[in-house]
């Protein structure tokens, strides 16, 4: 996207811009509407191979609680790649094939080596953000699966508890070193 022109680019890049840009109520009612309409089509395949019709067919679950955290988190590593991308030097990669490594190889030894930061980043990004995630989790989520942000929510329901609290602490932990491991990744890269 930030190498080449074609003529779609705009639609992608906004399409690519969507989920930073809608609320996340949204998002959420229309990913359960998706997996809904995807539960409506099982059920119709089901029957129509058996000649039954099942009871309850949900596919929600782990799979739709991973794909729904893909699709919101990918425009946020997409952003922080591509803002690494639009200072990168690409005499380089030039450079590189004019001693004679292929297109491979100066990718593994030149693009992504220069780019690491920016995956790093963009993936702690992602992390944060799943970690973090309630609203959409809520939406998609099946029987049997809740992330933490919903089991802490259904715990609240019952008061706080000790246990919410050493939660709350334990991930309070693992942000500052999310955090920490960030910044000694930045230092040696400099």
């Amino acid at each position: 996207m930030e190498r080449y022109r074609f003529r779609s680019k705009p639609i992608w890049d906004g399409l690519l811009y969507m989920p930073v840009i809608v609320p996340e109520i949204v998002a959420g009612v229309s990913l359960a509407m998706f997996f809904g309409l995807l539960s409506g089509g099982i059920r119709s395949i089901v029957t129509a191979l058996t000649g039954e019709v099942p009871d309850d067919v949900d596919v929600r679950g782990f799979f739709t609680l991973v794909v729904s955290h893909v699709a919101f988190s990918m425009p946020f590593v997409y952003l922080t790649v591509r803002a690494r991308l639009a200072d990168f030097d690409h005499a380089l990669e030039e450079a590189a094939q004019d001693l004679g490594a292929n297109e491979i190889r100066t990718f593994f030894r030149i693009t992504l080596p220069l780019l690491m930061p920016g995956v790093i980043s963009g993936a702690l990004l992602a992390l944060t953000l799943s970690i973090d995630d309630f609203i959409i989790s809520f939406f998609v989520n099946g029987k049997g699966w809740n992330t933490l942000p919903i089991y802490i929510w259904s715990a609240l329901k019952q008061g706080v508890t000790p246990e919410i609290n050493a939660v709350s602490t334990a991930l309070l932990l693992f942000s500052i070193g999310i955090v920490v491991l960030s910044l000694v990744i930045q230092r040696r890269q400099t």
